[in-house]
């Protein structure tokens, strides 16, 4: 006889069809809410007992945490005694995020990511070589290649891609004796650094020393180099500086005005190119460096493991040349390009301009006059080409030069800065969506991609190596056999024993529940209700919570009966780590499987609402009110017809003719 404390009372329930139901649940065992449609068992499951220890659970939290999570309302009940906190399982596609999938969910890909980052081989991005170690004299030789006259800063990296104010690293930096900084690309002076977005991601290096290569600095090159490796962590920047002037036409004339000033006063601006230089983590061969792998790097939720191109989305929105160009008989200037409303202004004429007197082309030409190298360059910019341009006013010719970028990533620059949701369709009619063109759909950037673990499967010949990208490509039962078959030596075997335990055990729940043909990377959207559900059962019960109560709804609609002998099995795991599990089912079955079973009717909506019996099996098929029961134990069937009408052969249909007077649906 189960005592006080093992059960759960419900007392007066009357949330929706329910009349007053009370009744006591057996806790930590698995009870089956049955009866027909509509007769009130998700109402209790769901409505009350769900709804209720969610609220109570939410009270239990602090007012602070609480004024995220909202008011929860009361169900209408009287009194619930001996809940637990309630978890919910139930049949829902849709509020995924886009960025969601199987092995997120299920927490697989965390481990891999931890696993790959501790056990992994980094490989080079541009020779493919396994990456090791460089000594400080190669990383100082790497420097001296400078020619001679170039103007450079040793940075060591602070912060990475992190929010915040950072006003306590500034205070920190200063008393180490650092004065300057960079913050986002712009160096700063430490002793008025400037205010930080606390919600923005920033980028944070020190500025070690900044020198120009001369035959005699070595010494002191070395010695900025030691502390840029201590302050980095054994990773330093190289920011090699130019300086690229444009110069009016014209002696003694005054600077151009307007955007022209602007655009003259940034090509006079330093600009800088980094070289990472990293003593753990360096191509000997190309002499790159690199970061050491950390988990936030396989993450295509992090700024540090995302794909920059597509965010770590996979797929990228960009502008389709055909729906940009719908007349290719207009000219450039017309202007075919459907999302420029009117002609391009003085400043950007001058700019195409350029690019047409660059390539030799005339932008008065109908585009489908004009030859494909032109058409290229209009939309997709000239690369690293120099195109000088020149622009004309009222005091003189002013000439200045850089790289085209091409239409298109001007569109797409608009439609990034566009505020207002019109402003965004308007750009978007003209965009179709797509792989990107980086990382392949991949999601990650080229460095994680580049980290390796190797395996040796039962049907493979010899060892293979996948990096991330490709294991979460894998079916589910392949994925466990390359975790069981890896190829590591001691040191990492011992490390990378946790993750591949945690790995293993989710991979096996995900194969308990029948989804062993679903892949890890396989996107959260596109997943049915029962495979959505039967995954959340999974990641449950890989979380190894106790004391909890599950509710799931029908998790057997449209399982095979292997596949459902499985999600039993789960779901007395599920129980037999002490959590109470209630289903709602009409499954055979899963009332087969029940400790015990709860039967609500004795019809659907108004004429519902009452438990006509609970308790084992066989109390339910000898319960006469109960509907379930009588079909159960056979006193009531489906009546199967003796004969049936005989098929006709040759039967062909044919479309009647049109009623007159009378339209057609398409008319409609």
């Amino acid at each position: 006889m189960p005592s006080e404390r093992d059960m759960v009372h419900v007392i007066g329930a009357r949330e929706h069809n329910l009349r007053s139901v009370s009744l006591d649940l057996p806790k930590n065992r698995l009870i089956c809410f049955t009866g027909v449609s509509g007769s009130g068992k998700s109402s209790l499951a769901f409505d009350t007992l769900y709804a209720e220890g969610q609220r109570r659970y939410v009270e239990s939290l602090s007012s602070y945490a609480r004024q995220f999570m909202g008011e929860l309302p009361k169900p209408d009940v009287d009194q619930i005694t001996g809940l637990a906190p309630s978890i919910s399982i139930q049949q829902k596609t849709s509020g995924w995020n886009p960025r969601s999938t199987v092995g997120t969910i299920t927490q697989v890909h965390d481990y891999i990511r931890v696993l790959m980052a501790r056990a992994g081989t980094a490989h080079c991005t541009n020779c493919g070589r396994p990456i090791t170690a460089q000594t400080r004299e190669q990383l100082l030789a790497r420097i001296l290649e400078l020619p001679e006259g170039t103007r450079f800063m040793l940075l060591a990296p602070k912060v990475r891609a992190q929010k915040g104010e950072h006003k306590d690293l500034f205070a920190e930096l200063i008393q180490q004796g650092f004065v300057r900084a960079r913050v986002d690309g712009e160096v700063i002076d430490l002793s008025n650094p400037p205010p930080l977005d606390r919600y923005r991601r920033h980028d944070i290096e020190v500025v070690v020393d900044r020198l120009v290569m001369r035959p005699n600095l070595r010494p002191r090159l070395a010695e900025a180099l030691d502390t840029a490796l201590e302050a980095g962590g054994g990773i330093a920047i190289l920011a090699t500086l130019h300086e690229d002037e444009g110069q009016p036409e014209g002696v003694g004339q005054p600077a151009p005005a307007g955007r022209a000033r602007l655009a003259h006063m940034r090509s006079r601006k330093q600009t800088a190119n980094d070289v990472l230089l990293s003593s753990a983590y360096a191509c000997t061969h190309c002499n790159l460096g690199f970061e050491p792998p950390n988990p936030q790097m396989f993450s295509f939720n992090s700024p540090q493991g995302m794909c920059p191109h597509c965010d770590g989305l996979g797929t990228r929105f960009d502008f389709d040349p055909e729906l940009l160009i719908p007349d290719p008989s207009l000219s450039f200037l017309a202007p075919c390009v459907a999302a420029f409303r009117h002609e391009p202004g003085r400043w950007r004429r001058h700019i195409y301009e350029g690019v047409a007197r660059h390539l030799g082309f005339d932008l008065r030409t109908p585009w489908r006059d004009l030859p494909p190298a032109a058409r290229n360059a209009l939309l997709f910019g000239t690369g690293n080409t120099h195109i000088t341009y020149e622009w004309r006013g009222r005091y003189g010719t002013w000439k200045h030069g850089g790289p085209f970028e091409g239409v298109l990533a001007e569109l797409h620059a608009r439609h990034k800065k566009a505020t207002s949701p019109l402003a965004r369709r308007f750009y978007e009619q003209f965009m179709r969506q797509g792989v990107c063109p980086r990382c392949h759909g991949a999601r990650l950037n080229p460095q994680a991609l580049a980290v390796r673990l190797t395996a040796r499967p039962s049907d493979a010949r010899k060892p293979i190596e996948f990096n991330i990208n490709e294991i979460c490509q894998l079916p589910i039962r392949k994925a466990l056999e390359f975790f069981s078959t890896l190829v590591l030596d001691d040191v990492r075997r011992l490390i990378a024993a946790e993750p591949l335990k945690e790995i293993s055990a989710r991979l096996q729940f995900l194969l308990d529940v029948g989804l062993d043909y679903l892949t890890l990377d396989r996107a959260a959207p596109t997943l049915s209700g029962g495979e959505s559900q039967r995954i959340r059962l999974a990641s449950q019960i890989g979380c190894g919570l106790v004391g909890v109560l599950y509710v799931l709804d029908e998790p057997s609609i449209g399982l095979h009966p292997r596949d459902n002998r499985r999600l039993l099995d789960s779901l007395k795991r599920l129980r037999d780590l002490g959590n109470t599990v209630i289903v709602v089912e009409h499954d055979r079955d899963t009332m087969l499987a029940a400790d015990r079973i709860v039967d609500f009717g004795p019809g659907p909506g108004v004429r519902g609402g009452h438990v006509v019996a609970q308790g084992t099996l066989d109390d339910l098929m000898a319960a006469p009110d109960s509907l379930t029961g009588a079909y159960l134990s056979g006193r009531q069937t489906i009546a199967v017809p003796q004969s049936r009408r005989p098929i006709k052969r040759n039967h062909s249909a044919k479309q009647s003719r049109p009623v007159p007077g009378r339209k057609s649906a398409k008319q409609k």
